[in-house]
């Protein structure tokens, strides 16, 4: 069996701050996570936590990935726009133009993410966080499809899609120019093999499958941190 993604994981200069934004915007329960940081449950079909990390890295640059959120009507994508902004989210100016209807923002670290005008067709049939919006070529996106055995929902032009098969959002990658990487992504997956599952073997199955090897400092214990083919992190969490 492969792992599961157990949680998307930010870094947070302020952990504590961020996941009361995360949590007050969307509705979700803290908790400690058995891996360390602060965790959100989802109470969808998301499938997988949030995860918030402490890190003394400032952010440089835009992430790799950001949220999608749908909205319903032009009065509700206004409403979810306030309620953001009223726990300490900000307009952000990222290249978008005036005729898209999406709204660009920033939680109070600056993450990124999109409120999505009504009538996307792509993501009608999500829930409120419609996709995991990737900067990321066909490659990754074929690597992930394996990795976590989601099927491909998207697969035209160099751009990809997956989705697990129990719903929740899509994980999209746009595909060439792929912006080059300058530093260590604030967001990366963690994957959790499953019960009784081997984190070795499971590294070893990533590797065959594309992923590199990282040192990070992270010591011999505990996660082992991969690169997908595009070199972006992410972690192969130890049984529980």
């Amino acid at each position: 069996m492969t792992s599961h993604l157990h949680a998307l994981s930010f870094d947070a200069n302020d952990p504590d701050r961020l996941a009361r934004f995360w949590a007050g915007f969307l509705g979700w329960e803290t908790t400690e996570d058995r891996y360390g940081g602060i965790a959100l449950l989802p109470d969808d079909d998301t499938g997988f936590r949030l995860r918030f990390a402490a890190s003394r890295e400032p952010k440089s640059g835009p992430n790799q990935m950001h949220f999608d959120l749908t909205s319903t009507s032009a009065d509700d994508q206004q409403d979810v726009v306030a309620r953001a902004l009223g726990l300490g989210a900000r307009h952000i100016d990222v290249g978008q133009l005036p005729e898209e209807g999406h709204v660009v923002l920033a939680d109070p670290e600056g993450n990124e993410f999109c409120v999505i005008e009504p009538g996307n067709t792509f993501l009608a049939d999500c829930g409120f966080i419609g996709a995991l919006a990737s900067d990321g070529s066909q490659a990754v996106g074929y690597f992930w499809n394996r990795a976590l055995d989601w099927p491909l929902v998207w697969d035209q032009d160099e751009e990809t899609a997956i989705r697990s098969p129990l719903g929740g959002p899509k994980v999209t990658w746009g595909g060439p120019p792929v912006a080059p990487k300058t530093g260590k992504n604030r967001l990366h997956f963690d994957l959790a093999p499953p019960a009784g599952g081997d984190q070795r073997a499971e590294v070893e199955r990533l590797v065959s499958l594309g992923a590199t090897r990282l040192d990070i400092g992270q010591g011999e214990a505990g996660p082992v941190v991969l690169a997908d083919p595009d070199g972006n992190e992410f972690c192969v969490l130890p049984p529980q």
